[in-house]
């Protein structure tokens, strides 16, 4: 995949790691993680606004698709 730049994750992970350093390979499966998430985000909701018979994502179809995957 590799969307998602590593200095964004590793800026995220560092802060909300209360400072610690992360190591290479910890910021490689964290981006794999994070880009997993999204996907089956996206997906979700997709199939929230087809149902809809909407051609858009709204802020509803994220929602819900928060929702059923946590």
């Amino acid at each position: 995949m590799g969307d998602i730049p590593n200095a964004v994750v590793k800026r995220l992970v560092s802060k909300h790691g209360d400072g610690l350093r992360v190591s290479g390979s910890a910021i490689e499966r964290a981006v794999s993680a994070a880009e997993d998430y999204l996907s089956r985000l996206a997906r979700e909701a997709h199939a929230s606004a087809i149902a809809d018979k909407r051609k858009t994502i709204m802020d509803a179809d994220i929602d819900r698709a928060r929702e059923k995957i946590g």
